[in-house]
């Protein structure tokens, strides 16, 4: 046992059995002297620790092996161990990084799509992003919403960034297009629990039902639309930096007259759509899509074949 353990269990037993430092040192074979030692640090380390608790108290990130690197570049001849040891001693910690607290996720699966269940037009609408890059390797969203009842994409939005305001702006052009919904179905992004979409949409007496936090399965209506469009639009194609030309040349020949509709677009609704067109009544030709913010001249809006929820959770 090394002299200094030595000397705690001696000062453990006087403490414990309130016996005297003589008789404790002699029962244990402790010498007084070694007992009342005080070890004296050297001057050196006295100068290290005063010099690791100036850094620590410059950089509260900074590690004792950061520290340990400066001290060395600083002239100190120490290694890792005992910088890490009077590290130790000083009480030093790092503050543990807690990331973004962010709002949490508040679905659930009382909000999945076979629980809730449209049973008229603009009952419920499904909105969700789709991600894509073009050539030149930047990203791009695509904002989709869907009437779950009559499969319309009442609006698509493309642009490099959608944040919160821009889906408030999407809404809004497609409420005074299509009217109100009675619910918005979402899964937990971010920019579909926040504070500023939900008092906008608590304005227009519309509710919000978030799906079960990574079931996708839940939201198939705009999940089996998002498919379609990667599909025949995004996969094996190198998307060009001009976006609308993309969805231009791609749709263009697939939803009017010259040609059949494409996966996702049906040729009938139940509102009575136009076969001919493959388009419903009050919607535009895909091909007039453009790369523009929804305002005044909106995207057009495309039909997804029905298909049962299971099926459309495997897109």
């Amino acid at each position: 046992m090394s002299p200094s353990r030595r000397r705690a269990a001696v000062a453990y037993l006087v403490r414990r059995h309130l016996a005297s430092e003589r008789r404790v040192c002699r029962l244990l074979g402790q010498h007084r002297s070694t007992q009342r030692y005080v070890p004296q640090p050297p001057e050196l380390e006295l100068q290290l620790v005063k010099r690791m608790n100036q850094i620590a108290a410059k950089h509260p990130r900074y590690g004792y092996r950061m520290v340990c690197t400066l001290l060395r570049e600083e002239g100190f001849e120490v290694n890792r161990k005992r910088v890490h040891r009077l590290w130790r001693l000083e009480g030093h910690q790092v503050p543990r990084w807690r990331g973004t607290q962010g709002k949490k996720a508040q679905g659930d699966a009382s909000n999945a799509a076979w629980n809730l269940r449209a049973i008229r037009p603009n009952q419920i609408w499904s909105y969700d992003f789709l991600m894509t890059r073009t050539d030149d390797g930047l990203p791009v969203r695509i904002l989709n919403v869907v009437d779950e009842f009559s499969r319309v994409a009442v609006a698509c939005r493309v642009a490099r960034s959608i944040g919160t305001r821009d889906v408030v702006a999407t809404l809004d052009v497609a409420f005074h297009q299509h009217g109100k919904p009675a619910m918005l179905r979402s899964d937990n992004g971010r920019e579909f629990i926040s504070a500023t979409l939900a008092a906008w949409v608590f304005e227009h007496g519309v509710k919000q039902a978030f799906i079960e936090k990574g079931s996708p399965q839940q939201n198939p209506f705009v999940e089996r639309f998002n498919r379609t469009m990667r599909n025949e639009v995004l996969n094996g194609v190198r998307i060009p930096e001009q976006m609308g030309h993309l969805f231009r040349s791609k749709w263009a020949g697939h939803s009017g007259r010259n040609g059949p509709p494409l996966d996702g677009v049906a040729s009938r609704g139940r509102e009575g759509g136009r076969k001919e067109d493959g388009i419903l009544p009050g919607t535009t030709s895909l091909t007039t899509f453009q790369e523009t913010p929804c305002r005044d001249n909106e995207p057009p809006c495309a039909r997804s074949k029905k298909s049962s929820a299971s099926a459309s959770g495997r897109g």
